[in-house]
This record gives C-alpha cells, structure tokens and sequence, in this order.
C-alpha cells in the first residue's frame, strides 16, 4: 500500500510546467518592454541630435581673453612717486608714475638757451647783408676812383714825356710820373679784387638767408627742434594712463632708477575682453563669422548668460604657434586632436552688469544653422583697433615755448625785423647786391 501511496516523477512534475510558463512570459515580457525603452530613447536622441543638437558646436576649452597694456617711460630717470597700485581703478590720462625732472629741466634750459643763440645769429646773417652790399658799393667806388687816377697819371706822363726833349722836364720828374702811372694801375686792380671778394661775400651771405625768414631758418628750426625734444622729456616724467581699466602686475619701487622701456605696471581694460573658443578640428566645419554665441562663466554659473558672435577664426592651430612645436614627422605617431581658436566678442552691457576678468574659463555654445557667413575676414580693419589721444596732448606746450623764445630774441618793433618778412621785401640787400653784380666790374 505504501508503493500505492508514492507519488511518480511524471505526477510530480506536471504542476510545475504551467508555472515556468508563466515565468518565460513575464521575462519576455519585460525585455520587450525594455528593448522599446531603448529604441524610443535612441529614436528621441536621434531626432533631438538631428533637429537641434546639430544645429549647435559647444566647446568647455574656452577663455576669457583681453588687452594688458604695458606702462613704460618713454625717459629713464628716478621714481618719485607712484599713484596707483594693483587692482585700482584709473582713468585715461591720469598720472601713474612720477619721475625726477631736474634732468629734463636742465636739458631744457640748454635747448632754450640755443634756439635764443641761433635766433640772434640768424639775425646777424640778415645784418651783414647790408654792410656786405655797402662793401660792394665802395669797392666798385674805389675803382672808379682808381681808374680815374690812372686816366691822370697818363696825361701827366704824356705830358712830361713831349716835354722832356726840350729838357723842361727832368728825367727823374719823368720817372716820378711813370710810378704814379704804375701805382694807379695797381689800386685798381687792387680795387677790383676787392669788388670780386666783396661780391663772393655777399652772394655767400646771401646764401644763407634768401627764400627764408629768421623764426623759419633752418638753424633757427633745429635748434627748435632741440626744444620740443627737450619739452616732451620734462612732460613725459609723468607716465599717464592710456586708456580706462585696472592695474595689474605693478613691479615699479620708490627710487628705482629706471631706463627706458623698463616694463612698471600694466593696465587692463575689463570694458574690452573677449573670449577665445578652442574648438575641434571637425568643429570648424559649419563654424562662421557673425554667428550667435551662447556663454557662461564659471564664476558666475549657468545662471549668467552671456550672448555673443563669431568675430573671427584663428589661422593656425595652438600647437603651431607653441614655442616648441611638435615635430610629427620622426619617431612613433600618434594623432592628436587639434584645436583652433574662436574669438567671441561679448557685449560691453553684460560686462559692465557682470563683470570678467582675463583668464576665466567659459562655456561657449555657437548656433551654426545660419551658414551663409564667412571662415576667414576678406577685407581690413576700417576703423583702429584701438587708439589713444593721451599722448598726443603732451606736445601742445612746446609750440607756444618755441614761440615766445624767437619773439623775445628776434628784435624789431613788434618782434619780428624786416628780415623775418617775405624774402622780397626783407632782403633790400639781396635787390642791391643784383644790382650791383650787374654793373662792370
């Protein structure tokens, strides 16, 4: 009865079957369920890749990029004074640096003192014109004089020569004629040396002054020169700020004596930046001038969003202008992705509302779905890039130094003598000496 009662292998496993069935259906069940997931994912990812994510390139290998303004004397000299360090905000124009001007000062005087000293001696050069020509005229005197004597001593020679064979005339009187004779014919051509030379003179003279006046003859110019060299030295021991920023990298100490070029403070322009974009080779593809730039800071967030444009792309990658370029063609290769810089302007409002600094890092995402723009600029710059007029102010002094010098020197009513008029009328010298060069010599 018990081998009645044991139930086979057969009964035993019949209940399980509909079980394991059911089991194998809720598995296949979830993979399909799963593989769905998966495909409508992939198919969503798809169509956002091809709808929106290619119309974008992003970049994370980006940087806050501006202009560092090196403040250097255009002098050498001592420091005196310093107006501004790290981190302070200045103005254009406004004094950075003092320097010791006693040099420029004396060198100065010096220039001074020379233009007056040039001024007077140009001055002579017009005076001697007149005493020259008066020279001319009483030489060409002296020969008229001369050759009336000579025209004297022949009557008296003539004279005593027909009266001599009668023995009026003593031999001794007749030789006394005959040295007279010789003595006029020596004064004459005494006379007219004296007319040539006196002429050589003039005209020499005349050289140096016709055509010009006295403030615009050229040794009266270069010693002016010499003045407005000296006057910007004496308005250049103050170092001015070239334009509005911060100061940066300040190395400048109290009585250094500095050269010329020495490297002192650097001014930093934050209204300025822009950023450069490294981006991938196969990034450069659809990557145009003008286009839209999305970007945000680090320091700020995702928060913060700058909007900007494609200002230009660079023209060669940053391995190829590295100090030790890579040298690609010996030894084992391994190819490397390069990357090329993207600068991005920014707008000057959102800089003034959140402020930058150099060297930040960025996000820069570029909208590409306008391709129409240009890869590389095809035209100049129309306008400088940048310009200062805080340097051209410095010589507005040495014009009116310059001018009050030659007044105070120049003599005549008024500071100016008839010399310093129009040639024609300030040279009455010159009209004589044409005169007299016209007349026989």
């Amino acid at each position: 009865m018990s081998d009645n009662n044991t139930p086979t292998p057969a009964a035993a496993a019949a209940p399980a079957a509909p079980e394991a069935t059911a089991g194998n259906g809720k598995r296949r069940r979830a993979l399909t369920a799963l593989a769905a997931v998966v495909i409508v994912a992939g198919g969503g990812w798809g169509l956002y890749e091809w709808l929106v994510a290619s119309h974008y390139e992003d970049t994370d290998n980006a940087y806050v990029q501006g202009n560092v303004i090196q403040i250097t004397p255009q002098i050498g000299g001592t420091v005196m004074a310093i107006n501004a360090d790290d981190t302070d905000f200045v103005k254009a124009g406004q004094p950075l640096v003092q320097l010791d001007p006693a040099d420029a000062k004396v060198s100065l005087e010096q220039a001074e003192a020379a233009l007056a000293q040039a001024v007077r001696q140009v001055r002579t050069l017009y005076a001697n014109n007149g005493s020259l020509a008066a020279q001319v005229t009483l030489r060409q005197a002296d020969i008229v004089k001369a050759q009336s004597d000579i025209a004297k001593a022949q009557d008296d020679l003539q004279r005593r020569r027909a009266l001599s064979g009668n023995g009026a005339v003593s031999k001794e009187e007749l030789n006394h004629a005959e040295t007279q004779l010789e003595t006029a014919k020596s004064q004459l051509a005494a006379a007219q040396a004296g007319v040539v030379a006196a002429k050589e003179a003039l005209a020499s003279n005349q050289s140096l002054t016709e055509g010009t006046s006295v403030a615009q003859h050229p040794s009266v110019l270069a010693a002016a020169a010499k003045v407005r060299e000296a006057y910007l030295a004496t308005q250049r021991v103050a170092m001015p700020a070239p334009v509005d920023g911060y100061v940066a990298k300040r190395t400048v100490q109290l009585g250094q004596r500095v050269a010329a070029g020495t490297p002192m403070m650097s001014i930093v322009p934050l209204n300025q930046l822009w950023v450069d974009a490294n981006f991938k080779e196969v990034q450069l593809r659809n990557i145009r001038i003008d286009q839209p730039v999305k970007l945000t800071a680090d320091v700020y967030g995702k928060k913060v969003e700058y909007t900007g444009k494609v200002a230009g792309l660079g023209v060669g990658t940053g391995s190829a202008f590295a100090l030790l370029p890579a040298q690609n063609a010996t030894g084992n290769w391994i190819k490397v992705v390069q990357r090329v810089p993207v600068r991005i302007a920014l707008d000057p409002e959102q800089l003034k509302a959140n402020p930058l600094r150099i060297g930040l890092s960025m996000d820069a995402e570029v909208d590409i779905s306008q391709k129409t723009g240009k890869m590389l600029a095809d035209a100049p710059r129309a306008t400088a890039l940048a310009q200062t007029a805080v340097y051209s102010q410095l010589d507005r002094g040495a014009d009116a130094e310059v001018e009050r010098i030659v007044a105070a020197n120049i003599g005549g009513k008024g500071g100016a003598p008839a010399a310093a008029s129009a040639p024609a009328k300030a040279s009455p010298a010159a009209n004589t000496s044409v005169a007299v060069q016209g007349q026989p010599g």
